[in-house]
């Protein structure tokens, strides 16, 4: 969740109400939004400072997110430093490069789970969305070869009939194929001794 917007007039009150009964149904996350409630990427300032201000905002409050995804899938290295200093596992990277990305977005591209040095040698986990609603939905017509199927999609998506039914599909799908449900929380425990990968093999940068 990102925090309320006061330049966008959003009610903090009704938004802390909702982000803790959020986060008594399961893990709690940070998904900043650099620049507007509708642009997620950043275009001006120091994102890296925007994420810390935004976990002190949190934690004051008494939220304690364990979690981060990054606003139109965008980090950079001073960004995954300050998470890394926070204790956050990051969830911003994609095993297939999102195709409104415009050319010469930079991402971070990873098929799975991994901990990434950083250049202090701090050390950030990193657990990749391996598919989208649609990706998944086209991949279980074939074989779903993946040790993690971590599958992304947004709230709205929920309110639309077509794509609700599809997740349900899907994750019944996945049940009737003995795959594990777990939650974000339990695979950030369980992978802590995931393999390293230096920061710069993930950060991709699309030509121009």
């Amino acid at each position: 969740m990102r925090p309320p917007d006061p330049e966008a007039h959003e009610d903090e009150e009704l938004w802390l109400e909702r982000a803790h009964a959020a986060a008594a149904h399961g893990p709690f996350g940070l998904h900043t939004h650099w620049t507007s409630p509708s642009h997620a990427r950043p275009t001006t300032g120091d994102p890296a400072e925007r994420v810390r201000r935004e976990l002190v905002w949190l934690r004051e409050r008494d939220l304690e997110p364990t979690l981060f995804a990054g606003g139109g899938w965008y980090l950079d290295e001073p960004v995954a430093e300050a998470l890394a200093h926070a204790g956050l596992a990051d969830c911003t990277a994609t095993a297939f490069r999102p195709s409104y990305l415009p050319p010469g977005a930079t991402r971070l591209a990873a098929e799975r789970p991994a901990r990434l040095v950083l250049g202090s040698g701090a050390r950030l986990l990193e657990l990749p969305s391996t598919h989208s609603l649609g990706m998944l939905a086209r991949r279980l017509l074939g074989r779903l070869e993946a040790p993690v199927v971590h599958v992304y999609f947004h709230d709205t998506d929920l309110l639309e009939p077509l794509r609700r039914r599809t997740l349900h599909a899907a994750l019944a799908f996945l049940g009737r194929l003995r795959a594990r449900p777990t939650d974000l929380d339990a695979l950030r425990l369980g992978l802590a001794d995931a393999p390293e990968t230096p920061f710069e093999a993930v950060y991709e940068k699309a030509p121009a």
